[in-house]
């Protein structure tokens, strides 16, 4: 197990032990969990994003294939 050494101003400092005491949880496992957390959100975000450009690509080859259909159709009358 490794030890991590944290500065922190008197707003930050409160804040946390409001935290662990709300929480019953020690500082370190409320840090631990902040920063499990805040990676879950990251990589949400970019999952999120891969999705959006995927989709994005899907849409714009739909619409291609979509025009070329219509203009294929057009030319036979």
């Amino acid at each position: 197990m490794h030890t991590i050494t944290l500065k922190s101003d008197d707003i930050f400092f409160d804040t946390l032990n409001d935290m662990v005491k709300t929480l019953n949880i020690t500082k370190s496992e409320l840090i631990k969990n902040a920063v499990i957390y805040y990676k879950d959100v990251i990589e949400q975000e970019k999952l999120k994003s891969q999705i959006e450009q995927a989709s994005q690509k899907v849409r714009d080859n739909s619409l291609k294939i979509s025009q070329e259909f219509e203009d294929s159709i057009n030319d036979g009358l």
